[in-house]
């Protein structure tokens, strides 16, 4: 059977990198800014949702979303409003009894004893709140600043602190090491658990991200600091830019090391029903491949046009 007939099973993380989250809900507001690469980020991005499938199987009784369609269906919008409802900070909020009583529900439903008058949408609520809270694999609660929920909130002081002016060698290795601790963090918190990877798999993928980060952000500040032929104005446009290569090599590097190891494997290829039907190491090389293609066009949004706003600001501001 052709592997692109095949549904692709996710052998690690679908944890994003510093602005995904972020970016999947930009990326269509900021196309004419950023042109082909946010057209093949689209492309890259409908590719991998499509090969994702629902973390709880089927949707309850095969009903529609509340939106219409079905969450993880073959609609590319269905996939798209179920990455936002994990993405959802509201979710951060819940207590932990709203949290037991939808767990309680969806294991009534599971087994047949739901009571009367319980709603799709009830359902679909109840879900949303557990696969925010609680791991898929181990039902257990995930810390707060590692959930995807929380990607946002927690993220944003990192993407301020590193589009900061003026930095120091200090302030570039602390902000650019925070960076990849947090999606460190985020990508272990949310692991795939049925397969176990020992520690020092992402020990090491934490310090080559790391080590790569601050090494390519100081040596751009350092080498940009040094060109003589720069005005001080174009000295600091270009410094402005140096977080975007400094996260992509780094985010890269992070995907590269934590799992080089499913070329020489291969991951596991599902048929149309969702049947284990082999292990593919061409399967594991495209989704290795777009995985971090998509690293690098997601954290676009945020970490380029920024610096794109500000100097037309500037130049508003200060026209001579």
């Amino acid at each position: 059977m052709p592997v692109a007939a095949l549904s692709i099973k996710p052998s690690f993380s679908t944890a994003p990198a510093l602005g995904q989250g972020w970016g999947s809900c930009l990326l269509s507001c900021t196309s004419a800014a950023t042109g082909l690469w946010v057209k093949e980020g689209l492309r890259i991005v409908s590719s991998v949702l499509s090969g994702l499938s629902c973390p709880w199987g089927s949707p309850p009784g095969g009903r529609a979303g509340p939106w219409g369609g079905t969450l993880c269906g073959t609609s590319f919008y269905g996939r798209f409003r179920h990455f936002l409802d994990i993405i959802d900070p509201r979710t951060l909020f819940v207590t932990e009894r709203r949290l037991r009583e939808a767990v309680q529900l969806l294991e009534d439903y599971k087994h047949g004893t739901l009571r009367p008058g319980v709603t799709n949408e009830q359902l679909w609520s109840a879900q949303k709140i557990k696969q925010a809270i609680l791991h898929p694999d181990t039902n257990e609660k995930i810390f707060m600043p590692f959930r995807m929920s929380g990607y946002i909130p927690f993220g944003t002081p990192i993407v301020v602190g590193l589009l900061l002016p003026n930095q120091t060698l200090a302030s570039t290795v602390f902000w650019q090491w925070l960076n990849q601790s947090h999606n460190a963090c985020v990508n272990y918190a949310n692991r795939n658990a049925t397969k176990p990877s020992p520690a020092s798999k992402f020990i090491q993928g934490y310090l080559g991200a790391v080590i790569s980060a601050v090494s390519i952000a100081v040596g751009l500040n350092v080498l940009v600091q040094k060109a003589n032929k720069f005005t001080p104005a174009t000295r600091l446009l270009i410094q402005r830019f140096v977080p975007f290569p400094a996260v992509a090599s780094a985010n890269i590097c992070n995907v590269v090391l934590m799992r080089y190891g499913e070329l020489e494997e291969g991951i596991d290829v599902l048929d149309s029903d969702g049947n284990l039907v082999g292990s593919s190491k061409i399967a594991a090389r495209h989704a290795l491949l777009e995985t971090a293609l998509t690293r690098v066009v997601l954290p676009m949004p945020i970490l380029v046009l920024p610096p794109i706003v500000m100097s037309m600001l500037e130049k508003l501001k200060h026209p001579n």
